[in-house]
């Protein structure tokens, strides 16, 4: 696996693990909220996947942008449709977005290596 994928996810994890052991009951609410919002439902969970990245995308968040490529990359989203979503990304939130997009491809592009499958 990707040194840059591992890191991500190990760093995610472990301080996702310590925000909930906090025991704070608003985040933990959010959190499952969060949850909850990407669950298969009107829409499917590929298409709410779509819709985090380009929110991510157009606010400017690397990590979110990373999470969700990761999602749409286990809902067999396309590298078509990434192209198109960044598409969509760069329209709405303008070329501020540009930098986020060229990071975002090269982790898409990461996740793509085909040594690279076990998500």
């Amino acid at each position: 696996m990707n040194k840059q994928i591992k890191e991500f996810r190990e760093y995610r994890s472990k301080m996702n693990e310590r925000i909930l052991t906090s025991d704070n009951l608003v985040l933990k609410r959010l959190f499952n909220l969060d949850t909850n919002t990407y669950a298969e439902g009107a829409l499917s969970t590929g298409i709410k996947e779509m819709l985090g990245l380009v929110s991510s995308m157009v606010l400017r968040c690397d990590d979110c942008i990373k999470y969700h490529l990761e999602k749409c990359y286990e809902q067999k989203v396309t590298t078509e449709e990434i192209m198109e979503i960044f598409s969509v990304a760069n329209i709405v939130g303008g070329t501020i977005v540009i930098p986020h997009t060229r990071r975002a491809l090269e982790y898409w592009d990461l996740l793509n290596n085909s040594e690279n499958q076990e998500i």
